[in-house]
């Protein structure tokens, strides 16, 4: 994947945090992965993106980092099912701005969204995963994103 692909999905979570004023969000230096197992936190949303771009982009947090986000939106409701829809509703704020980005041709699925760690998370095979850490007001997750050049 070329820099300026990488670029967007930065702008994107850096743009979706900057909706709640106050801290700034700290973006770590994206990283590569091959595509073995990659790591999650506690709630990770996964979008499978498909057409002319084959792939995948998914959110995974820590339960404080989504806790932090719900405050910032004045929901008080912190219930699982709350967490797990936000995870999945950052994942798919991500895809979904993406896909302005790069065109009608890159279809992105509903989240499939999960609390844990999955049995697996399958990544496209011969590909490498872009991992990108982000820290907001002291709380972690990541953004990983392998789409096909």
């Amino acid at each position: 994947m070329k820099e300026k692909k990488l670029q967007i999905f930065l702008d994107i979570i850096t743009r979706y945090f900057q909706q709640f004023g106050g801290e700034e969000l700290q973006v770590d230096t994206p990283y590569l992965l091959e595509n073995e197992q990659p790591k999650v936190h506690d709630y990770t949303g996964v979008i499978g993106i498909s057409g002319v771009q084959k792939g995948v982009v998914y959110f995974s947090s820590t339960r404080e980092l989504l806790n932090c986000i719900l405050d910032n939106m004045g929901e008080s409701d912190k219930s699982e099912d709350n967490l797990v829809d936000l995870a999945g509703e950052v994942a798919n704020t991500i895809a979904g701005n993406a896909r302005t980005e790069f065109g009608a041709t890159f279809h992105i699925s509903v989240p499939f969204v999960f609390k844990g760690s999955p049995q697996s998370i399958i990544l496209p095979k011969n590909e490498r995963s872009f991992i990108i850490p982000v820290t907001w007001k002291s709380r972690v997750g990541e953004i990983v994103v392998c789409l096909q050049d």
